[in-house]
This record gives C-alpha cells, sequence and structure tokens, in this order.
C-alpha cells in the first residue's frame, strides 16, 4: 500500500525543495507561469542528463559487483583462516570468535546478492515512479497556493493563525536544513567520486553515490558508508584501503569545515545528544531509512510540541 504514495511524498518533498526559488524568480518579476516551467526544466533535465550519462555507469557496476561478491568473500575467508592458524597458541573460544565471523560472512554474501536481484526485479516499479513524480511535481509548484487553501479547509478557523505560525517554524528550520543537506549530499559524492577515480579504487561512481546518500545521516553516516568502500578496495591491496581511509577522511574534513557550515548554517538548533537518540532509535525501529529521517522528524517535533498547548481545544 504505501508504494501507491510513495511518488506522491517524493514529489511533495521535491516540491518542497524547489517552490523557494521560484518564489525568489517571482519577486524578480518574472511571470510565475514562466519561473515555474525554467525551474521544472533545468532540474529534470539535469535529472535527465545525470540518469543519462550516470545510470549505465551504476548498473554495469552493481552487476560487476554482484558477480565479484562471492570473490571478494573467499578473500576475507582466507584472510581469517591465515589469522587462525597464525594464532593457535590462543584460547580456543578467540578460534570460536573466528568462525562466527566466517560463517556471518557467508551469509552476508548471500544476502548482499539477493538484495541486489531484489532491486533489479523491482525495476519497473522504480521506472513508474521516476515516469508519475515529475507530473506530480509540476502540478504540486504550479498549484502550491491552491493546496495550501485546500488543507487550511480541515483547520478551525481559530486555529490558522496559530498553526501558520508553526508551520513557517518549521519551514524556517527544516527547509534549509533539508535544501543544505541534498547540496552537501552532491558534493560530497561529487568530491568522493573524484578521489576514489584519482586513487583508483574499483566501483568508483557507485560506492561515492553510497558514501554521499549516508553522508546525510550526521555522526554514523561517514563511518556507514566508508565501510563497503574500505573492503572493496581491500581486497585489491591494503594500501588501497588505506587510501581510502585518508580520501574520505579529508572529504569529511571539507565538509565539517567548509561545506556544512557555509550551506546549512545551524538551520535545526537540536542538542547533540537528543540527535544521537534519535539516530539509534530510527536505526533500531526503521532501519537506514529511520536514521535518515529521525533528525527532521525530531526537528518537527519540536516545534509542534512548542505550540501543541495553543492547539488544544479551549485555548486560543
Amino acid at each position: 500500500m504505501w508504494k501507491l504514495f510513495l511518488p506522491f511524498i517524493i514529489a511533495g518533498f521535491i516540491a518542497y525543495l524547489l517552490y523557494p526559488i521560484i518564489e525568489f524568480l517571482d519577486r524578480q518579476q518574472i511571470h510565475k507561469g514562466l519561473a515555474v516551467m525554467i525551474i521544472y526544466i533545468l532540474f529534470f533535465g539535469g535529472i535527465a542528463f545525470l540518469f543519462y550519462r550516470v545510470y549505465p555507469i551504476v548498473i554495469q557496476q552493481m552487476n560487476d559487483l554482484i558477480e565479484n561478491i562471492p570473490q571478494f568473500v573467499n578473500m576475507y575467508e582466507s584472510s581469517i583462516n591465515h589469522l587462525y592458524t597464525s594464532t593457535s597458541f590462543l584460547p580456543e573460544t578467540f578460534h570460536d570468535k573466528i568462525d562466527e565471523v566466517i560463517i556471518r560472512l557467508e551469509n552476508l554474501s548471500d544476502h548482499l546478492v539477493s538484495r541486489l536481484v531484489d532491486g533489479f526485479t523491482h525495476l519497473f516499479d522504480m521506472i513508474l515512479i521516476v515516469t508519475v513524480i515529475p507530473v506530480l511535481v509540476f502540478y504540486y509548484i504550479k498549484d502550491y497556493h491552491l493546496l495550501k487553501q485546500f488543507l487550511k479547509r480541515f483547520i478551525p478557523h481559530r486555529l490558522h493563525s496559530r498553526m501558520q505560525q508553526m508551520v513557517e517554524k518549521i519551514d524556517e528550520g527544516l527547509g534549509g536544513y533539508l535544501r543544505g543537506l541534498f547540496f552537501v549530499s552532491l558534493f560530497v559524492t561529487l568530491l568522493t567520486f573524484l578521489a576514489f577515480k584519482f586513487i583508483q579504487v574499483p566501483y568508483a561512481l557507485l560506492l561515492a553515490i553510497v558514501i554521499g546518500l549516508t553522508n546525510i545521516i550526521p555522526y554514523f553516516g561517514p563511518i556507514i558508508g566508508a565501510v563497503p568502500a574500505v573492503m572493496i578496495a581491500y581486497t585489491t591491496s591494503p594500501l588501497l584501503a588505506l587510501y581510502v581511509i585518508i580520501a574520505i577522511f579529508v572529504v569529511q574534513m571539507i565538509d565539517g569545515n567548509f561545506l556544512s557550515p557555509f550551506i546549512m548554517g545551524k538551520n535545526i538548533r537540536i542538542h547533540p545528544v537528543m540527535i544521537i537518540f534519535a539516530l539509534l532509535l530510527g536505526g533500531q525501529l526503521f532501519g537506514i531509512i529511520g536514521m535518515i529521517i529521525a533528525v527532521p522528524l525530531v526537528a518537527i517535533l519540536k516545534v509542534v510540541v512548542k505550540h501543541l498547548p495553543y492547539l488544544l481545544p479551549g485555548d486560543n
């Protein structure tokens, strides 16, 4: 059932990100219809170009990775077996742990292959979603104010002012955060790809995209994204794995000291302890997706809780 709503949610999110640009063009005396067409063509034209140039490479790299996963697992098993024989003097419990690692590696290989194959089987669903989303985004942007007026009908008149204040507060912090997150993720993907190409990492584009996407997750994201890159690089050589770690570290330094402060600023003022708790809870409940949406949901919840007393019956 959720697949039915997914295109509407994604289209709404894209429209939410793009609409402030249209408002800016409108303030520059550019007709709104023309502004909508300009942004629409630029955004989806850019997406189409990326799909045309990037998508075939990513698919090819995914195919190669699927074929090579068993080989990678065998290499790690050989390394672990060598460790096993060279540490025969250690207690038996240590060797039991090594056996567990080998079993988990074998299970991980089967799991990864099955998940990647499942991804290909759902390719038709992805194509359908990609086809529908541009149409929905166009109408969302074109009729943005009409949609807002429609939603207002479901809110009691006495709460209009307070609800508007609450929505503006959410948009003030969350909107800037999400838009900044999009651009930071894009820059991190590009910088990582250039670094990986320079040091000749296998599957450079695919791994850079993974790192860019996981970079959305605060604190833990860079580590999650780095693990597959380091593991794959290690199958080529330990030195390459070290270069990958250094490259990711440099990109994260650029992100932490220049990109994020410049692009995002401090749009969401949430205590780091609260962010970590939200990430752990989101990860426990919904995995990676839960960690991605954890911070935006906490930001929304923070504003809602602040305004909730004024929205309860009996308050004005």
